[in-house]
């Protein structure tokens, strides 16, 4: 197929009907089979060599070009989240308590188009585009599974591309940020376990709610005494589940919450206050402690050169939009583990749009983007991976 004159403007029915099919129908993490079912029929329509249920309902594709030449991987992740939608929208989530809340759509039905539209010019490029479609990005390790299950083989590629609908910034904005620009997260669990009794004879007791008390604000001291003002880290204690009636101290405690760093010299420093804090308190309250700590993902970083020249692109496709090179944030993503191997480069890119109602939080029930930027993000992408098809 030859290139028609199609670009991602003309393209804008197709990604907005895609996008809204998807947000109809949301589905949680590995349970993605309809959007990857959707997937694959769009990406065999093309002809392409197709892979389908890596990591489960994964899917993955590979364009190539004219003549053998560089490899541009470009990740989309497909899930959604068990969140009631309150948007009111006529495309609302037909799927009792799941929705669409972080812009998974715009993503699945963005990497469709930008396949159309490479697909239609390959034999102006040499090289090669391999199209990923990843399920479970939201905590369930998604990028990982599907790291291990060969993603980056045959063929490995040279550079990597992802980008994110970011309601935290209005349409006409771009976030491109050479290095750490998403956190690493860790979620802990904590059981301290004392001596139950009384609630009139608390002598009586090792209270291991006292402890947890002291170990929260304990915690809290990490980031203001021990990370370097200039730096930055988050200790949040979000769960504490103890007790059943109001007159018996109970004898366990379970606390729950996460860690999120940029740095890995700054994680190593505050996993290590983070235990001492613990055992040493709980010990000085008599109680014992035990800490189940779980890596969820590493930080998303940048690689300088390829940001350095996303952003001289993304000026020369979009002038009218606003470049920020220092967008960062402490949410995580596991985009982060196929940057661990591959040079590349995450993308934010505005899509609220207050005028219109459209600038909830991403994670919120009325959580939805202006449609506006669906076009901008596939002609910021293709015109990306175009760079570096020789």
């Amino acid at each position: 197929m030859e290139h028609e004159g199609l670009d991602a403007q003309t393209l804008f029915g197709y990604t907005q009907g895609l996008r809204r099919d998807f947000h109809r129908f949301p589905e949680l993490g590995f349970q993605e089979r309809r959007t990857a079912g959707i997937v694959a029929r769009e990406l065999s329509a093309l002809h392409l060599e197709i892979r389908t249920g890596v990591a489960e309902t994964g899917v993955v594709a590979l364009i190539e070009g004219s003549q053998p030449g560089p490899v541009v991987l470009l990740r989309f992740d497909m899930d959604a989240l068990p969140i009631q939608e309150q948007t009111g929208a006529e495309y609302a989530s037909q799927n009792p308590g799941v929705m669409h809340a972080c812009g998974h759509d715009g993503h699945t039905a963005i990497g469709l188009t930008v396949a159309r539209l490479l697909h239609a010019s390959r034999s102006e490029w040499c090289g090669a585009v391999k199209l990923v479609f990843q399920p479970a990005e939201e905590g369930l390790g998604g990028a990982k599974r599907m790291v291990a299950e060969g993603l980056l083989e045959n063929p490995a590629p040279d550079v990597a591309f992802g980008l994110h609908l970011w309601n935290e910034r209005p349409l006409g904005w771009i976030g491109i940020t050479p290095g750490p620009m998403m956190s690493a997260a860790e979620t802990f669990k904590v059981h301290l376990t004392g001596k139950g009794g009384h609630g009139a004879a608390p002598h009586l007791a090792v209270d291991p709610l006292l402890a947890a008390a002291q170990i929260v604000t304990g915690l809290q001291s990490i980031v203001s005494r021990n990370v370097a003002p200039l730096q930055t880290a988050v200790v949040s204690v979000t769960t504490i589940h103890a007790g059943e009636v109001f007159n018996v101290i109970p004898s366990r405690v379970e606390m729950q919450g996460t860690i999120r760093t940029f740095e890995p010299a700054i994680r190593q420093i505050v996993l290590r206050r983070f235990e001492q804090i613990i055992r040493g308190v709980a010990a000085a309250f008599e109680c014992e402690a035990h800490i189940e700590l779980t890596p969820v993902s590493p930080a998303v970083v940048n690689d300088a050169a390829v940001a350095q020249r996303v952003q001289e692109i993304a000026r020369n496709l979009l002038p009218d939009h606003q470049i920020s090179s220092d967008e960062r944030t402490m949410g995580s993503e596991d985009m982060s583990f196929i940057l661990q191997q591959v040079p590349g480069c995450y993308i934010f890119i505005g899509s609220a749009n207050a005028e219109l109602g459209l600038a909830a939080a991403h994670h919120h029930p009325s959580f939805d983007f202006d449609e506006q930027v669906l076009p901008r993000a596939v002609a910021l992408l293709e015109a990306c991976t175009r760079s570096y098809l020789i």
